[in-house]
């Protein structure tokens, strides 16, 4: 551990200087970046933010690159307080709004600022992202209808849209399960896939140049550095920020049963409350402890009470997002806490099982992977670092705000939390 504080010290310090000698070249590594609850950096293990690495090159034929859904200062995916700016500076036409799956149809017209603001009402109001998956041969399920709000020809029975959010390219190190679904193997296949999927190119990438991907955004850790109200994350004996986060050990399985998750603000309990920035520290302790330790029962999620054979679990929020100061799990871990539940946003899917059971759902999730009925509807928990960057939240962006986040686990788990144990929660997810 020591040589390793020792490493990341001397990759700040070389990465500074570098800087200042190819400004114009190399971006420094903890730039900040307003959030709005604060300030968002991320560290490079490298030394600084490389803008000439094959991440930010073009690599198709439709101006995208990975940058253009996985944007630094919203810890590197995008957030739709950006993308309603990026849409208005540039009329709908930035490279991240291409129809391909940009739009809620790949055939919307797009000719009009009006057709495209149509066009991209997902991606600018949920941050959501369209693929199609083919529902796997031999699967235990069939689509037996489709109800589309934007009757879309390319969405159908066998290859239903799924509209999800990009998930950070960040922070990858703490990833057992690599998308929302788990289905890429390694980052190099994901990089390829993205690579094929989004941008449109005339050739597949390189190895060059997916290794150069995977080399740099596996040397990335990202987090919340300050708070409006608390100030530096890292004082006081606070171990917030990236730094200490690149610092975290992880291995997959570590903490399985979730005991003591989050440790980034114990210092804080005592702070003197009355003070402005004391009272902020001591509301996000509170909160850190609201999410080790306050019991819920947790009952009806598949992939979650059945593999534990309890039909209730009491538990906490740290049982399911247990890896130490990352708040993701540990290990290849899918579940349905009913996330995709019909909306009138976004189409539905009426599954028929070959037992006869029937779901209807708006992503049927780590099936269309597996082709198992008992995979409908079940993620990924995501690493929750970086939270107050990157709004909206789950999959499919339906919780406006960390707010919207506290209160559906309140209402699906019937948690009972006061409104200071909400306020509390939330402000200390903002640290994350």
């Amino acid at each position: 551990m020591n040589g390793r504080k020792i490493f990341l010290i001397a990759a700040v310090l070389v990465g500074l200087s570098t800087v200042k000698l190819a400004a114009s070249i190399f971006f420094p590594n903890l730039r900040p970046f307003p959030d709005p609850s604060g300030v968002i950096r991320t560290l490079s293990l490298r030394g600084f933010i490389d803008p000439t690495n094959s991440f930010f090159r073009k690599l198709g034929t439709n101006d995208r690159s990975c940058a253009s859904c996985h944007v630094e200062s919203d810890g590197w995916t995008v957030s739709t307080a950006h993308l309603q700016q990026r849409f208005e500076q540039s009329q709908g036409l930035d490279p991240i709004f291409r129809r391909v799956d940009g739009a809620n149809c790949p055939s919307s017209d797009v000719s009009t600022l009006a057709a495209r603001t149509s066009a991209y009402s997902l991606l600018l109001s949920r941050g959501l992202i369209r693929i199609t998956l083919p529902v796997p041969k031999g699967a235990e399920f069939s689509i037996m209808n489709v109800n589309d709000p934007y009757t879309c020809p390319e969405t159908t029975a066998t290859r239903p849209a799924l509209y999800r959010r990009p998930l950070p390219a960040t922070n990858l190190r703490f990833l057992p399960a690599i998308m929302w679904d788990g289905r890429e193997p390694n980052l190099t296949s994901q990089a390829r896939n993205a690579t094929l999927v989004h941008t449109q190119p005339t050739q597949p990438p390189s190895s060059r140049q997916l290794r150069d991907i995977v080399d740099f955004e596996t040397a990335l850790f990202t987090a919340q550095a300050a708070d409006n109200q608390a100030g530096n994350l890292a004082i006081q004996g606070a171990r917030g920020g990236p730094i200490f986060l690149a610092l975290q050990p992880f291995h997959p399985g570590i903490n399985p049963n979730g005991i003591n998750v989050f440790t980034l603000y114990s210092k804080w309990a005592n702070s003197d409350i009355s003070t402005t920035v004391g009272a902020a520290r001591a509301a996000i302790a509170r909160g850190q402890d609201l999410f080790n330790n306050r019991p819920m029962n947790i009952s009806g999620v598949a992939g979650f009470n059945d593999v534990r054979g309890q039909a209730v679990v009491t538990g906490t929020c740290g049982t399911c997002h247990n890896a130490p100061n990352v708040g993701g799990s540990s290990t290849f871990s899918m579940m349905d806490i009913g996330t995709s539940s019909p909306n009138i946003d976004l189409p539905s899917y009426t599954v028929l099982c070959k037992d006869g059971t029937q779901v209807v759902t708006t992503d049927p999730g780590r099936a269309l992977i597996t082709g198992k009925c008992a995979d409908i509807g079940k993620f990924k928990g995501p690493v929750l670092r970086g939270m107050a960057a990157r709004a909206p939240y789950f999959h499919d962006g339906s919780a406006a705000t960390l707010a919207d986040v506290v209160n559906f686990y309140d209402q699906r788990f019937g948690i009972g939390f006061s409104a200071q144990d909400k306020t509390d929660l939330v402000n200390f997810l903002n640290t994350l």
